[in-house]
């Protein structure tokens, strides 16, 4: 992963030249005047761990598996966020750990949580480091230092029962590597955001994550059959049946906690046969509202198909849906419907009949082909334009369909309010019987302090994200970012609830300080 942007340096790439003139054109966006830092000129904080204390873990986990080199911290600083981002190319390494360590098994993850807490060491646990919350930047604040929990090396399949139809893994394998797993034994998660390339399973749970075909698959959580968790206060093995009457189900206190509550260290997940087939198509509505609803007729009568997204008008003219070939787009709103498994010509007939009984135009399989091949760019592009001097970053809700299209004008006006006349683009992503996921990508130029310009905005969305009746979160997670704006939604009570789990498995407060708990 690349230390100052997204995923593999060698697929990054220079905005065309037209993109460029359009940007400056359109938004006034300018080169900026000084180059992104490099790695050895980032600025980073003395290491605060006394030397004792770096034995300390070295005695837990094995000396080789304790980094205090200035490469290994600041490839551990931060998430993924534009904010992060900006700070990491302007040098600026003051959130970097004091050391990385790397537990090999759920009891050394144990006794590191043990050794933190007896020391006053905040801990971070961190999977692939996609967080784009501020889920990765720990409060030093009470603390003698912070070490990042790198969970890397708990990376193995452990079991498959194939008659439950559920598949056992440590936390820190990547998702495309359970993919290649689960393929030899003819199954699949059907989990696919757009972190895929780099997230982990441990993550995912971590922060309640919702893939691209979730229509189909379910959410991340609804995948989740069993949890093991490392504590300061000791170990949690959740998950008897895939329901139960047995009390409130500590299952769902764990999953979303960022790391708050303890480290997950082993995840029992519900798997799928590997689809026979699969298909993504594209189709045209006049305008968002009448797109909406068409989705709202699948997602409450059927047939759902596996994917299932909607780009606004503005989205849809950019080409945003196709990050491979920008500024290509075209006019009304683009659907993306994609079909997996068995049946697909039957369900994709089925959905065909909807969609144009509701207004809809088929435009055959070549959008959706090429969403599918650019689905995961969408990051890469945002690294370039950053480069060439834009602030770009992503924010996302959800709301019930009665009080959608209200939300989506509130959070759209919150944007121009705050950034002047920014491009502002929106697609739904995640639909339900009772509502959908808002998504929204913001472009403008880069003030002289695009953080600060960004913070503002972030602030106006989130209010109003809060006010429109929204959660200020579908799949990102709280984090730091949105942590205020979380205690505004769960009210006084909520908190204290969270603080006094908090209390009970961490006393010392050691995990992720600062993080999701208001």
């Amino acid at each position: 992963m690349l230390w100052s942007g997204w995923g593999d340096p060698a697929k990054a790439r220079e905005l065309p030249e037209q993109v460029r003139r359009l940007l400056h054109d359109l938004l006034g966006v300018r080169e900026p005047t000084a180059p992104a830092a490099a790695l050895e000129s980032v600025r980073l904080p003395p290491v605060a761990l006394e030397p004792g204390q770096v034995r300390a873990f070295a005695d837990l986990v094995g000396a080789r598996h304790v980094l205090t080199s200035d490469e290994a911290r600041v490839r551990h600083t931060r998430g993924k966020s534009t904010p992060d981002l900006l700070r990491m190319r302007a040098g600026d390494g003051t959130d970097a750990p004091d050391a990385v360590v790397l537990p090999g098994t759920h009891d050394e993850v144990l006794e590191v949580l043990r050794l933190c807490a007896a020391e006053r060491v905040a801990a971070v646990p961190f999977g692939g480091g996609t967080s784009v919350v501020g889920g990765l930047a720990a409060s030093r604040a009470g603390f003698a230092a912070v070490v990042c929990l790198d969970l890397s090396r708990l990376d193995r399949l452990l079991d498959v029962d194939t008659e439950s139809m559920i598949a056992t893994f440590e936390p820190g394998v990547r998702a495309p590597e359970a993919e290649r797993l689960l393929a030899a034994h003819g199954l699949t998660l059907g989990h696919f955001p757009q972190s895929f390339e780099y997230a982990t399973l441990g993550g995912f749970a971590a922060a309640r994550s919702s893939g691209q075909a979730s229509a189909g698959y379910g959410r991340f959580d609804d995948m989740v059959v069993g949890l093991t968790v490392a504590t300061p206060a000791g170990s949690l093995d959740l998950g008897r049946a895939p329901r139960s009457a047995a009390g409130p189900d500590l299952r769902q206190l764990v999953l979303g906690s960022e790391g708050a509550f303890g480290v997950i260290t082993r995840l029992r997940l519900r798997v799928r046969r590997l689809p026979a087939e699969r298909l993504y198509e594209g189709w045209r509505f006049p305008d968002f509202q009448g797109g909406a609803a068409a989705l709202r007729a699948l997602a409450q009568d059927g047939p759902l198909p596996t994917v299932l997204r909607l780009s606004d008008e503005t989205e849809t003219m950019i080409g945003l849906a196709r990050p491979d070939a920008i500024g290509g787009g075209d006019s009304g709103c683009l659907v993306i419907a994609g079909y997996e498994g068995s049946q697909v010509s039957e369900r994709r007939s089925a959905a065909a009949a909807v969609l144009t009984g509701l207004g809809g135009e088929p435009l055959g399989t070549e959008p959706g082909e090429a969403w599918a091949h650019g689905r995961y760019s969408a990051p890469y592009l945002r690294d370039s334009l950053l480069a060439a001097g834009a602030t770009v970053e992503t924010l996302e809700t959800a709301g019930f369909w009665a009080g959608l299209p209200r939300l989506y004008d509130a959070v759209r006006l919150a944007m121009l309010g705050s950034l002047g006349s920014p491009l502002v683009m929106c697609h739904i992503s995640h639909v339900y019987e009772t509502g959908a996921s808002l998504y929204f990508t913001v472009v403008t130029a880069q003030e002289a302090d695009p953080v600060a310009q960004w913070d503002r905005a972030k602030a106006a969305a989130s209010e109003a994200i809060v006010r429109g009746g929204g959660t200020i979160s579908h799949h990102h997670g709280v984090g730091r970012d949105h942590r205020d704006a979380y205690a505004a939604e769960i009210g006084p009570l909520g908190a204290a609830i969270l603080r006094a789990v908090k209390r009970e498995v961490d006393p010392a407060g050691i995990l992720n300080p600062g993080v999701l708990i208001p």
